[in-house]
């Protein structure tokens, strides 16, 4: 399958994309929480360039990653659920 450049997206595109910011998506690459396509040269820069396809494989497992914070309102709710507050 061959796909043009006009179809790829940047880091920020496809995070834009999935309605996430591109740091976000940046760290979870990084920890290899989550498929990411791979680095290619352009211009003398190394880039990951998306193609939708790609973006549909993130968006699919997006919702079961868990975002890593801890904060006394989620451990509130958390309380609440179980009854044991």
């Amino acid at each position: 399958m061959v796909i043009s450049t006009k179809e790829l997206k940047s880091t920020r595109e496809a995070a834009h994309a999935l309605g996430i910011h591109h740091i976000t998506l940046q760290r979870y690459v990084s920890a290899k929480r989550g498929p990411a396509p791979s680095v290619q040269k352009v211009g003398g820069v190394r880039v990951r360039l998306w193609s939708e396809e790609d973006i549909k494989k993130v968006r699919d497992i997006l919702p079961k990653l868990a975002n890593g914070r801890k904060t006394k309102i989620g451990k509130k709710v958390k309380k609440r659920a179980t009854g044991s507050e």
